[in-house]
């Protein structure tokens, strides 16, 4: 409602309409007349009055005709008073059912009228603001609704990435996972593609006769010591995990995220899990289990990606390094770190090592060249490269 009210008085006699204008402005309010029916429709649609007040009988069209028509195509609620000097009831009555709010029988005290449009302009503020409210309340509910909407799809997109990190933690550390499941080239670096990397192979020595006369529920408690002690290295090298069947292990360093140090990332980590191993296999004795780890570990090129379907894919490697790495496990003994030449040759300065003779190995047309490790000469107190998933290692990343 405008301040101050606006009120349409509508009325066929100039007198009448003067003596209403001068009545209702001496009140404060914003008074224009219309001099018949026809007039006063066109004034109530361009002018919006917050009350009208209308004569019944008038040329053209009478006040209840006029009174119809602005109810059937009334956008808001506009109240209205009856003015008539008859007396007569169904006049009366006709006006009301027609939708008028209150009536005045002229001549009529000017108390009377200012008490009426008090009254009227009272319901029509309060019926304005219950107008108002539930727009409002209708905007927040679509607000709300559109919100819920948001939520849901970013629920949606993030149980989507949950699920997409869930899938790359199978294979890669969990910070070098995040890295990737953020990345907006995630398809590109999970692509297929070659690259030099160092790969470790690891297994248990004795561990098919260890099957063979132990209870299953004996053997899965040795591989769940085994993997948890060995996956806790390869996640803190930032190792990515290729393959874990059984007691087989296969960890690939420098893909997908690259480290120029990965040869030695795979030999300090095969130097802890020859550790860890040995603790774990005085336990294993004790109950009469003979098991022992061995390694080898090889460099070169390969190709790397993904493999699989929509519902399953795997990450792998597939070249002549993984295969090598693989044999140089088959021959190495329990506790033994045997390493290929190249690999070597990355490393040589820091680690105690003892040549071996020359390996012929199943699929290789050559004898291969191999070393034992037996130490790494670094200070005591130095520790793991630390994980940067932003930069690798310290000083490492390309």
């Amino acid at each position: 409602m405008r301040t101050p009210p606006r009120i349409l008085a509508v009325d066929d006699l100039p007198t009448n309409l003067e003596i209403l204008r001068v009545r209702l402005e001496a009140q404060g309010y914003e008074v224009i007349t219309a001099a018949d029916g026809e007039d006063a429709l066109v004034r109530a649609r361009e002018l919006e009055p917050d009350l009208i007040l209308l004569d019944i009988m008038m040329p053209k069209l009478d006040g209840i005709s006029v009174l119809k028509q602005l109810k059937q195509d009334a956008q808001r609620y506009v109240p209205v008073i009856l003015v008539t000097a008859k007396s007569d009831t169904r006049d009366v009555v006709a006006g009301l059912e027609a939708g008028a709010d209150e009536y005045l029988t002229k001549p009529f005290e000017q108390s009377a009228l200012v008490a009426r449009v008090r009254s009227l302009l009272r319901m029509k503020e309060l019926h304005d603001t219950i107008a108002l409210q539930t727009e409002k309340l209708k905007e927040q509910t679509e607000q709300l609704s559109s919100w819920n909407r948001l939520l849901e799809e970013r629920v949606e997109k993030q149980l989507a990435e949950i699920e997409r990190i869930s899938r790359l933690q199978r294979f890669l550390p969990p910070q070098v996972a995040q890295m990737i499941a953020d990345s907006e080239t995630q398809d590109s670096l999970l692509a297929s593609h070659r690259r030099d990397v160092t790969v470790v192979f690891c297994d248990l020595r004795g561990f098919t006769a260890f099957t063979d006369t132990s209870e299953p529920e004996e053997v899965m408690t040795v591989l769940r010591q085994y993997h948890e002690s060995l996956g806790e290295l390869i996640f803190r090298y930032e190792g990515t995990l290729e393959r874990f069947r059984g007691d087989g292990i296969m960890i690939v360093f420098n893909d997908p995220i690259p480290f120029p140090d990965h040869a030695e990332r795979a030999v300090r980590m095969a130097l802890d899990m020859r550790e860890q191993v040995e603790q774990l296999a005085a336990a294993w004795r004790r109950q009469g289990h003979e098991l022992g780890l061995g390694i080898g570990i090889a460099t070169g090129y390969a190709t790397l990606g993904q493999i699989g379907f929509e519902q399953r894919r795997e990450y792998t490697v597939i070249g002549s390094v993984a295969n090598l790495a693989s044999r140089l496990c088959d021959e190495a003994r329990p506790g033994q770190i045997v390493i290929d030449q190249r690999a070597f040759g990355l490393i040589e300065q820091s680690v105690e090592s003892a040549p071996l003779k020359k390996l012929r190995l199943k699929g290789f047309n050559r004898p291969i060249a191999a070393h034992e490790i037996l130490a790494w000469r670094a200070r005591p107190q130095e520790s793991a490269p630390a994980p940067n998933v932003a930069g690798g290692a310290p000083g490492h990343r390309a």
